[in-house]
């Protein structure tokens, strides 16, 4: 017994350690360089300032911050709307079929999310397949200009997102006590108002954490943009990339950085309240 719990701290002082050098150090020193002024990384703080927080909300870099809002919104409302129904399908299959189904969601994992992105560009462009498969059709008359648009940018980030919102919904929906859905109906509810108060609300954590499984790489992936949509659609992730690797602004980049880390922050706690929320439920 000595033996086990002496290998169980000495596991955790590792992962501890493990975490401090590499995710809370690294943290702490964005935040620090955030308040800075100078163009090259220094560990230390020279001259502690507020601009760059200032800069990022007088100038357009505040558009780009909004349109990236925006776009992954969008994106996990698509993810969600996608998910939830083909989730739903699943968690009501037999095992066999369910597996199938899991698997096909799986799939996409095993091929970098580059490549996929640049095999839409075969679908999506002027001659590509989508355009010719709608000009055959008779859907429409001439190509659809997709391609290099914000769009294109969307359509990607759900192909490549789409999983993350799939599977948290499916552990959720596949817990669920179908006792209480059937109870509902015997007592006359129709199928939406037992959606709306039974499943949706025990669902909700996994629909939390789907969305921010979604949201935060929406905002911050910075090669779909770069692909699907060209020069024309930079979001947080490229501008973040544009001032580490190309302005070398690094005290911007990390207040931008900062943001996000805050965002994050935010989502995560939302997601923790409300988790312990639908715990103390139960236990009543």
């Amino acid at each position: 017994m000595k033996l086990n719990n002496g290998f169980r701290n000495n596991t955790l002082i590792l992962i501890w350690l493990w975490l401090a050098l590499f995710a809370l150090l690294p943290l702490c020193m964005i935040v620090l360089e955030s308040f800075s002024t100078h163009q090259t990384p220094q560990p230390t703080l020279t001259e502690f300032t507020l601009d760059n927080y200032r800069f990022l909300i007088n100038t357009a870099y505040f558009m780009v911050f909004e349109k990236s809002l925006l776009i992954a919104g969008s994106v996990t409302l698509l993810c969600l709307l996608l998910g939830y129904p083909f989730a739903y399908i699943v968690a009501r299959m037999n095992d066999t079929v369910k597996n199938y189904l899991i698997l096909f969601v799986i799939i996409p994992f095993w091929t970098s999310s580059l490549i996929r992105s640049y095999a839409l560009i075969a679908i999506l462009k002027t001659k590509g397949i989508l355009n010719s498969i709608l000009l055959s059709l008779g859907i429409i008359h001439q190509p659809l200009a997709i391609l290099f648009t914000n769009y294109a940018v969307i359509l990607g980030l759900v192909y490549n997102l789409l999983p993350f919102m799939i599977l948290p919904v499916l552990t959720n929906i596949e817990r669920l006590d179908y006792r209480l859905v059937q109870a509902a109906r015997d007592l006359g509810a129709n199928w939406l108002i037992t959606f709306v108060r039974i499943i949706l609300p025990l669902t909700m954590p996994g629909i939390i954490a789907g969305s921010i499984l979604v949201f935060l790489p929406a905002m911050t992936i910075f090669y779909i943009p770069d692909i699907l949509g060209g020069a024309k659609s930079i979001l947080l992730g490229n501008l973040i990339q544009n001032q580490f690797l190309i302005a070398h602004n690094w005290p911007l980049g990390s207040a931008i950085s900062t943001l996000l880390t805050l965002i994050l922050v935010a989502l995560v706690l939302i997601y923790w309240k409300m988790t312990r929320s639908n715990k103390k439920s139960e236990w009543l």
